[in-house]
């Protein structure tokens, strides 16, 4: 978060620490994209999108068992037309709001995320973004910009954060990135791409950190210029892991966070990829209560990631003190 909320943080510790339950729900709100990245599979997956009664009824749910942040991600959230809707509700439940696009969409619909605490755009790159994307990188400054300038008119408070993965192709992009940022009055961060086993290893000869001497000097410069105080925000910590590729760190990503797909199954994180049950069936109190030993047994088991949202926010939780003095974003 941009600013310290006493009041949030309560209820965060609250549900996290006392009651053990996550306070963030990742959501499928859809189960569609209009993208094809070859390094991604969530657009693989295919079905039907949740109706907006269900979408409803689980953010009810999920505002009952004690939630407090809803994020709309996977896939591609602006193909709902009725997405303005759902984060309206979501709004009315008292929940701080966050979306996660990647911008194809933007120049069209930006005027209707009054309702979106948090907007993350995926921004990969700048003469690589093509390549990556398959999408002109001014086309998705267009939509960028447009979104800049609309939530200054909506008077909202956090900055749009563009999101990146660092990866192969990439590398030579990422200063001039950090720059941009800085330009457009945007928050930055960083994650390296992960090798999800059921992409093609084609994929990852083309897209994975093969050159690992040049990644480390990228990831070094990237923690030199927020030593300098542009606008990246993750932690000197966890970019020094990502350098590293150090995972020795506790995971705390499931008690924090539970992801939800499309259909309403429940998962322990987006790299175990684990049913846990259907919330949409069965509620979120039962799923939750049912699945314990299942959860724990997978979190003792898993080899780890380097997925910024769950390390920093395991670091949090273990109480890190350089985390928690720039934790900035949900």
């Amino acid at each position: 978060m941009s600013r310290f909320d006493p009041l949030l943080a309560a209820r965060a510790l609250w549900q996290i620490r006392i009651k053990k339950r996550p306070f963030v729900i990742s959501h499928g709100v859809n189960a569609r994209c209009n993208m094809r990245c070859s390094f991604c599979e969530y657009w693989k997956e295919t079905g039907e999108d949740p109706g907006r009664e269900e979408v409803f009824k689980l953010l009810e749910d999920a505002k009952a068992f004690g939630i407090g942040v809803y994020n709309a991600w996977t896939t591609e959230p602006l193909l709902r037309k009725d997405l303005p809707e759902i984060m309206a509700h979501a709004k009315k439940l008292g929940m701080i709001t966050s979306m996660v696009t990647n911008g194809k969409l933007l120049f069209k619909r930006a005027h209707e995320l009054k309702d979106v605490d948090f907007l993350s755009v995926s921004v990969d790159g700048t003469k690589s973004y093509k390549e990556i994307r398959n999408m002109d990188f001014e086309d998705l400054m267009k939509g960028l910009k447009k979104a800049i300038e609309v939530r200054k008119q909506q008077n909202k408070e956090h900055p749009i954060l563009m999101n990146c993965v660092l990866s192969n192709k990439n590398l030579d992009d990422i200063e001039d990135l950090i720059l941009l940022a800085k330009d457009l009055g945007t928050k930055i961060s960083f994650e390296p791409v992960h090798e999800f086993p059921k992409i093609e290893d084609g994929t990852w000869e083309e897209f994975g950190i093969r050159d690992k001497e040049k990644f480390r000097r990228t990831v070094d410069r990237i923690i030199e210029l927020k030593k300098q105080g542009y606008p990246i925000i993750n932690s000197k910590t966890y970019l020094r892991m990502v350098r590293d590729g150090d995972m020795n760190y506790k995971c705390r990503a499931s008690s924090v966070i539970i992801n939800v797909t499309h259909d309403g199954t429940a998962e322990t994180c987006r790299v175990q990829h684990e049913p846990l049950g259907n919330v949409m069936r069965d509620g979120f109190e039962k799923v939750w209560r049912d699945s314990k030993a299942r959860r724990e047994e997978l979190v003792r088991n898993c080899d780890g990631c380097l997925f910024f949202g769950y390390a920093e926010n395991s670091l949090m939780q273990g109480f890190n003190p350089e985390v928690l003095m720039c934790y900035e974003w949900m």
